[in-house]
């Protein structure tokens, strides 16, 4: 069966074709289920009847079944989804005030394999489709009764190792027809590709780039990072560069504070020389823990002394919020499977 959020205006009115009929319904059933959320067939009202029969069996508009369902005091919801093939992927919606950001999977699991990350645990799965990225948007607006404004590519899986589907997701989402956001509010977290960074330049759209850093050298990154061992940092750094003079668009730097391991004194002094250079925010993220996993969340006021000198060298910094923790949906924590705190 075919997924409709796959589909462009175009795919659609060829398929419409395809079986006889007429390709100007594409865009009365794509109104139907991006203007009104109809998620069947059936309430598409001013499809003949006939039609409205005929499509149901072969094209469905959500093809994931809802497997678990978490939410968590500060409002953060955490969803389980599992495609026809039994391949699973969480996704989470993240509110804040009028901004509802969906934090969407590229993957079923991960390739990377991040030593204090639980999303590589198990490995990768596979890819997933364009179409099954954009259905945890509707499955989440579904979950929380709210349209996402915001999304970001930071759930399971690395963005930019399946490139082509997070841009059609991401085309898909920002197509006036279709999903109608901004790609001024969505952003690409990556660990570091440069290749696919200077390919992300080319495309023409607005998005931030978010590059999961982690360490300030190339030796304690290859520590944690295991797919690092063949991208050295001034590689990212270069291609990060070449992102922003491309695009303009100011670049993100993820940093996890993990204690003892990467929050020193001279961690910091070091990362800050590394990225001064570059038009960027650096966003430090305090570790959320992970059960099985040997790592411990930064004190505060290491976290603080960390980010007092970044911001004493010239660098625009803050301390990301961590939300979620409660029910795993926090940063690092997202899985492929149900899990409780402390099973593997």
């Amino acid at each position: 069966m075919k997924h409709l959020l796959d589909m462009s205006e175009q795919d659609l009115a060829a398929e419409l074709t395809r079986i006889g009929q007429s390709g100007y319904r594409a865009g009365q059933v794509l109104q139907w289920v991006w203007a009104k959320g109809a998620t069947d067939f059936a309430a598409m009202t001013n499809l003949p009847a006939a039609l409205r029969e005929e499509l149901a069996p072969q094209i469905a508009v959500l093809s994931g079944r809802l497997v678990d369902q978490r939410a968590a005091r500060d409002g953060v919801i955490k969803l389980l989804i599992e495609w026809p093939d039994g391949q699973r992927v969480e996704t989470v919606l993240i509110p804040a005030d009028k901004r509802i950001t969906a934090c969407l999977s590229t993957q079923a699991g991960c390739a990377i394999g991040c030593a204090f990350c639980a999303s590589g645990i198990g490995g990768l799965g596979r890819n997933l489709t364009a179409g099954e990225m954009v259905e945890q948007v509707f499955q989440l607006q579904a979950a929380g009764g709210k349209k996402v404004t915001h999304v970001v590519f930071m759930g399971t899986g690395e963005p930019l190792a399946n490139y082509d589907a997070t841009l059609a997701a991401v085309r898909a989402l920002i197509d006036p027809a279709r999903g109608g956001l901004s790609g001024r509010h969505m952003t690409i977290s990556t660990i570091g590709l440069p290749a696919a960074m200077r390919r992300l330049a080319t495309e023409g759209i607005p998005l931030t780039l978010a590059i999961s850093l982690h360490a300030p050298d190339d030796v304690l990154r290859r520590r944690l990072i295991p797919a690092a061992k063949s991208v050295p940092i001034a590689d990212i750094l270069a291609a990060a560069r070449d992102y922003f003079d491309r695009t303009g668009r100011e670049l993100t730097v993820e940093y996890l504070l993990l204690r003892g391991v990467n929050d020193t004194p001279e961690h910091a002094n070091r990362l800050a020389a590394l990225v001064r250079p570059l038009r960027c925010n650096v966003n430090l993220i305090r570790y959320n823990p992970v059960a099985g996993l040997p790592f411990e969340r930064s004190e505060e006021s290491r976290t603080r002394d960390f980010r007092d000198r970044l911001q004493a060298a010239g660098v625009n910094v803050q301390i990301r919020a961590s939300r979620g923790g409660e029910i795993q949906a926090a940063c690092g924590q997202l899985r492929r499977d149900v899990k409780s705190e402390t099973e593997i």
